[in-house]
């Protein structure tokens, strides 16, 4: 939306000739690299650009992706991009920053996107659940969201959520990552008024069935207010609590100020 603009006013200001304009809107609604059709058109109707899955493709693919994106203006965001990977990738796009705990790529280009607001609490079962929980706090802030993270405040010591009580009902959503029985979701949801979002991760032990049990668990809560993503969806979850926070924004949750 912002380089849309941008070049609409240049045009305006005599800066760029007509055929060049028309050459940008070509590329509307999607540019074809043959093997993918970037959906530059995401943006104007979303609010925030295509983001790019990075497992399954190679390298060169991924940078090429990023060099189209990059010149239309758009933040880019890639998920699920391997350490041996993204080395290639920045190898051929340095401006890119590498987040490893949340195994992503990202670069942010359009200012828009920081001015979003809302705040975004990522909370963490267990130090094993962090990747998933990093993947859904890199996608809120990059998509404008305030985030704030906390982390290994499992339901095994759940003395140590309760000492965040009075800081955590300060969100305007929330994204609460746990894997094993996947209780810690209907936990939090009993102590505070905003959305929250289940995430079910993958660890366990056998009986944990690669994060089923966590999933029906957290499917199951009796808590009202929880929304539940699949397993392992840090960037699903981080989007989602992004959007409500928007809608949030400014708006203090009736026992705090907001922040």
């Amino acid at each position: 939306m912002q380089k849309i603009e941008e070049v609409l006013k240049e045009y305006r200001d005599g800066k760029v000739d007509l055929e060049s304009v028309l050459e940008f809107l070509r590329k509307l609604p999607f540019e074809d690299l043959s093997f993918a059709r970037i959906d530059h058109h995401r943006s104007l109707r979303r609010g925030f650009p295509e983001v790019v899955f990075g497992e399954g493709k190679t390298a060169d693919q991924i940078a090429e992706i990023i060099g189209a994106m990059e010149a239309f203006g758009s933040t880019v965001l890639v998920t699920r991009v391997e350490k041996d990977k993204a080395e290639e990738v920045i190898a051929r796009v340095p401006r890119m920053e590498h987040h490893p705990t949340a195994r992503m790529l990202s670069l942010k280009q359009e200012a828009s996107m920081v001015k979003a607001g809302g705040i975004v609490h990522i909370l963490c079962a267990g130090s094993s659940d962090m990747p998933v929980a990093e993947e859904a706090a890199v996608t809120a802030e990059l998509m404008g969201s305030r985030v704030r993270r906390f982390f290994d405040v499992g339901v095994a010591g759940l003395h140590r959520l309760l000492h965040l009580w009075d800081e955590l009902r300060k969100a305007s959503a929330y994204v609460v990552v746990a894997g094993m029985e996947g209780a810690l979701p209907s936990v939090v949801a009993g102590m505070v008024e905003r959305p929250v979002i289940a995430v079910p991760t993958s660890i366990g032990y056998g009986s944990s069935f690669g994060g089923l049990a966590a999933l029906l668990g957290m499917l199951n809560t009796c808590s009202p207010g929880v929304a539940v993503v699949n397993i392992d969806n840090g960037f699903g979850a981080g989007y989602m609590a992004s959007l409500i926070a928007r809608a949030f924004a400014g708006k203090p949750v009736s026992q705090e100020s907001g922040e």
